[in-house]
């Protein structure tokens, strides 16, 4: 004990830094899983507040999670999640390592600072502001690009009202807001390998195309393995704002817009069922855990150094 205390003392001033971040992490995080009693019982408000409503409301079981599973939109709003998901971690880490590379091969440091910030902003926008853009676009009557085709002689789309556009759209939408964040942990570790291992390629003879693919793609690798590791964890849950607010939430298009958080949303909205929006939660992040575990599992099988933990 005196040991411990001891090496407590010796490292305050790091673990003072450290300690706003667990306070957040614990306050956000941890205390919330408590509620997911909440997915086994039938949730009533009663006027003696939160404790006495969750003492006295009826426990179901699993009957909140057979919203999902027993819905007819089941398969769909699951197909949509996973491969809008798939899609998104393959091409969002294809894009953020190529766009990290061309930031980084700018031998104009000004120049690359502005084209950086330029290409992080989108990141900080809401998807409320995104959606408006993408309706001045997007518009029949007045969208910029109906406009456009206008002034071709075609004829004007109704994009609002025609799904098989909508995946091609989510999909540049989701690269455009993200690709200048997802690039900056890439670059960060560019600009982080040795130098040395350039200038031994380049007295070598190899080309530039040569250094990326011998030098800086290998050295990048264990890097794109953690943070996909960490995607595939999320791979059950969607960005609610560009699948509810880029669409304008229209009925339309429900086929290729609707998710699992889109769907459990709307049947709150309608219904009211906070135990089954609870039960929502909680199975994306089992499957969640699991997606992990076992994906971690493959890579350290594959080769020990690349593991997650």
């Amino acid at each position: 004990m005196k040991k411990f205390l001891k090496n407590l003392w010796k490292n305050k001033a790091w673990l003072l830094m450290v300690l706003p971040g667990t306070i957040w992490l614990l306050v956000f995080s941890y205390l919330p899983m408590f509620g997911t009693v909440l997915a086994f019982k039938d949730f009533k408000i009663s006027p003696g507040g939160f404790i006495e409503s969750l003492v006295s409301s009826k426990w179901v079981g699993l009957d909140n999670f057979k919203f999902l599973f027993t819905s007819g939109d089941a398969f769909r709003i699951t197909r949509n999640t996973v491969v809008y998901n798939l899609i998104f971690i393959i091409l969002g880490l294809v894009f953020a390592v190529f766009v990290a590379i061309i930031l980084s091969e700018i031998a104009n440091k000004k120049l690359g600072k502005i084209y950086q910030t330029s290409m992080l902003f989108p990141h900080f926008l809401s998807w409320v502001i995104v959606s408006y853009f993408v309706f001045s676009f997007l518009s029949f009557d007045k969208g910029m690009l109906n406009s456009v085709l206008g002034t071709f002689g075609v004829d004007p789309v109704s994009w609002y009202s025609e799904p098989k556009h909508w995946p091609f759209i989510l999909v540049f939408m989701n690269i455009w807001k993200g690709v200048g964040y997802g690039s900056i942990v890439y670059l960060a570790a560019i600009v982080g390998i040795d130098r040395t291992y350039f200038e031994a390629a380049r007295i070598d003879g190899a080309s530039k195309w040569q250094q990326i693919k011998n030098i800086t793609i290998p050295l990048l690798i264990p890097l794109m393995i953690v943070l996909t590791i960490m995607a595939i964890g999320g791979i059950f849950r969607s960005d609610f704002g560009l699948f509810y607010q880029v669409p304008r939430n229209s009925a339309v298009l429900y086929p290729v817009t609707d998710v699992i958080d889109t769907y459990i949303y709307k049947g709150l909205m309608n219904m009211g069922n906070i135990g089954m929006s609870t039960a929502a939660g909680l199975y994306q992040s089992v499957v969640g855990f699991v997606l992990i575990m076992t994906t971690n599992f493959l890579v350290k099988k594959l080769d020990p150094e690349y593991g997650l933990f």
